[in-house]
């Protein structure tokens, strides 16, 4: 990797669409949501660090356990918060509820780090997606004014000159399905992730 660069899970807390459970400890195929990813990234990343404000679900793992530094939660937060803990200079970023998180995208994204931007992020025809970019430290006070304001939306704390996109064409040579992006976030997504899984999806 070009420049250091942290993993961080965004580790959140109970879903209301899952009857208070948290979806991080959510089974896919046998597997916890957040096992999935946490195996992923700790072959990419010398330093993990996951952001939850329930620390003491997170013990068994080797990574940094951080608690969101607002009293607000929001995905803003977390990505404030994992930039403040991270030892390095860019964090890689992604939610606790996406099971097919592919190593090969991972690489992508962080691999296209560069110095004159504030954030990278891959873009499809479905939209932009905050939530498996790498931002950089640098952005640290601009986000912490959004967050003092009370204003929580990602894009809106980015200059459009300082986003890096990465596109569908580039993303789709690595993960043909972008199914890196399917995030379970409802029973419906858990009863898809799972036929997914069965096929052998983001293995």
């Amino acid at each position: 990797m070009k420049y250091p660069c942290t993993g961080v899970i965004l580790a959140g807390g109970l879903s209301t669409r899952f009857a208070g459970k948290n979806k991080a400890f959510v089974e896919v195929g046998g597997v916890r949501i957040i096992d999935r990813i946490y195996d992923t990234l700790k072959n990419l990343f010398e330093e993990i660090i996951l952001i939850t404000n329930d620390p003491l679900e997170y013990i068994e793992y080797d990574a940094l356990i951080g608690i969101d530094l607002f009293e607000k939660r929001s995905s803003l937060n977390g990505i404030y918060s994992g930039l403040f803990y991270s030892s390095h200079p860019h964090v890689f970023i992604t939610a606790c509820d996406t099971p097919f998180l592919q190593k090969e995208l991972v690489e992508m994204v962080t691999g296209s780090i560069d110095d004159r931007f504030d954030v990278v992020m891959p873009r499809t025809s479905e939209g932009s997606e905050p939530l498996c970019a790498v931002y950089s430290k640098k952005s640290l006070n601009r986000i912490e004014q959004h967050m003092i304001q009370d204003k929580h939306k990602i894009q809106r704390v980015f200059r459009q000159d300082r986003i890096k996109i990465v596109s569908e064409k580039s993303l789709r040579k690595v993960d043909p399905d972008l199914i890196s992006f399917f995030n379970v976030n409802s029973s419906e997504d858990l009863v898809m992730a799972e036929m997914l899984a069965k096929q052998g999806k983001g293995d």
